[in-house]
């Protein structure tokens, strides 16, 4: 008996596939008595009426100061008189670059070297009694 080929089913013309509609997301949060209080304040300032509104412009600021501590600036207010005060906000310096330490080229002779690697591979020095002393503060 012949094998049996089975042919595959001739697709339909096929129409452009629509990326999907990204949906909202929705957000709630639970906030203390005093932070919701806060929010409200601040949304009458800004004459903000809607949650939405006001959770995207604080979106918008804390990208900002994060952009520019990822880059090493620091957030200064100046007031009008120029006293200067730099925002320390420590989730934001989770983000910081690290400081940059000073670089020292120190040319060491081949003497020097040497001395250096006598006293690295050498037996450790036994602690000195003021060491000691100290320590035990």
């Amino acid at each position: 008996m012949p094998p049996v080929v089975k042919e595959k089913p001739k697709k339909a013309a096929t129409l452009p596939v629509k990326a999907p509609t990204p949906r909202k997301s929705k957000f709630q949060a639970d906030l203390a008595p005093s932070e919701d209080s806060m929010v409200r304040i601040l949304k009458a300032e800004l004459q903000m009426t809607s949650n939405t509104d006001f959770l995207s412009d604080a979106l918008a600021l804390f990208r900002w100061a994060v952009s520019e501590r990822k880059r090493g600036h620091h957030i200064v207010s100046e007031s009008s008189t120029g006293e200067r005060k730099i925002l320390i906000f420590p989730r934001l310096e989770r983000v910081a670059p690290e400081v940059t330490l000073p670089h020292v080229d120190i040319r060491w002779t081949d003497k020097e070297l040497g001395s250096l690697a006598e006293l690295a591979s050498g037996q450790p020095a036994d602690p000195t009694d003021a060491l000691i002393r100290a320590m035990r503060r």
